[in-house]
């Protein structure tokens, strides 16, 4: 069953699915996975996710408090259903921190665009009664305030349009052209590895495509209902943009400085150099992206091949020279181990989003 297709879902159904999972799981110890997965209509790997998650939950962070639910494999046990049970409760009662972060957060997302007229007024009633019990540090969190960035606003866009099965119109960023385009996207599904992306199909390239949030310029939710075709949700365990066999291949250099580049980049061999570097084989399917790497290593690695590519390196670290020194390069410069380069933690671009990027 973890192979099968899943239906689009957002935050909102993964917490509804979460909180009604809880319920089942208590009136059935022992329950089996492949069932427990087909009554709430998700795969086995959604569940064992959502399994991943429930013993992070519960009624305080103190021992004993928290759900105590893990899996063998086949069958889920939950050894202190009585956590939860009105014979363990205890009232609640928030501390003058727990309900300041709580009132400032609630009326930041209360102010969040997109959001669902009946599920902010939800949220300010909820937060009147907050401020009812909280007392003197209902106060307190008046004279805070928070303020989401843009990208706060798209997720709650994408989030909504999910939800209600709309398409999207957005203008979208793509750092590998230096390019803004627009594009009109069904949403599928809304996921978080390093950054926030929206994965969708994407009616302009006709592809599956996928979104980084903070790159989107401007976006509207459309009239049109979105309607994606059928497909199965790829496996992001080993990150969000994985190279493919038919990508070209690049050949990389690089001294016992670069020997990250093994740990940041997916490759298809990376053998030892007698100088203590590595000769890394790895693909992409936009390798002029791999210029950015070569001058960020500077005098720690090269390109090797294809050879066009090389050149094209070298010629832009004489630019590069050129343009900081504010004279002309000389044509016998050695290319991208003459610049110093940045550190790992620098790097803001992947040779790999071109797939992903809908570029």
């Amino acid at each position: 069953m973890a192979g099968k297709p899943v239906r689009p879902t957002n935050a909102i159904d993964q917490t509804r699915r979460m909180l009604s999972l809880v319920t089942y799981l208590r009136e059935r110890p022992g329950a089996r996975i492949e069932d427990v997965a087909r009554a709430f209509g998700i795969t086995e790997d959604e569940l064992v996710s959502d399994l991943d998650v429930l013993p992070m939950c519960g009624t305080s962070f103190r021992g004993g408090d928290l759900l105590d639910i893990d899996t063998d494999g086949e069958r889920i046990w939950w050894h202190n259903p009585a956590a939860l049970g009105a014979e363990a409760a205890e009232p609640l009662r928030l501390a003058a921190d727990e309900a300041t972060a709580l009132l400032v957060a609630a009326r930041a997302v209360s102010t969040l665009p997109g959001l669902r007229e009946g599920d902010r007024q939800a949220l300010l009633r909820a937060t009147a009664k907050v401020e009812a019990a909280a007392g003197e540090a209902a106060g307190a969190s008046a004279r805070l305030s928070v303020t989401f960035e843009s990208e706060g606003g798209v997720f709650a866009d994408v989030d909504r349009a999910i939800s209600e099965r709309r398409r999207l119109w957005i203008r979208y960023y793509s750092p590998a052209r230096d390019q803004v385009t627009e594009r009109e996207i069904d949403p599928i599904r809304l996921v978080s590895v390093g950054h926030t992306y929206v994965e969708a199909w994407c009616r302009r390239s006709e592809a599956r495509r996928t979104f980084r949030l903070d790159r989107v310029a401007e976006i509207k939710i459309l009239d049109e209902p979105s309607a994606p075709p059928e497909i199965e949700l790829r496996d992001l365990s080993e990150g969000l943009v994985q190279p493919a066999a038919e990508d070209p291949e690049v050949v990389v250099e690089v001294g016992p400085g670069g020997r990250w580049v093994a740990e940041y980049y997916p490759h298809d061999s990376a053998d030892e150099l007698p100088d203590g570097g590595l000769r890394i084989t790895l693909r992409t399917p936009e390798p002029a992206s791999l210029r950015r790497l070569a001058l960020r290593l500077g005098r720690d690695g090269r390109i090797v091949s294809p050879p066009e590519l090389a050149d094209s390196a070298r010629r832009a670290a004489r630019e590069a020279l050129a343009a900081y020194d504010g004279i002309e390069a000389p044509g016998g410069a050695e290319g991208p181990r003459a610049v110093h380069g940045e550190q790992p933690g620098q790097r803001d671009e992947s040779p790999f989003e071109g797939r992903e990027q809908g570029l």
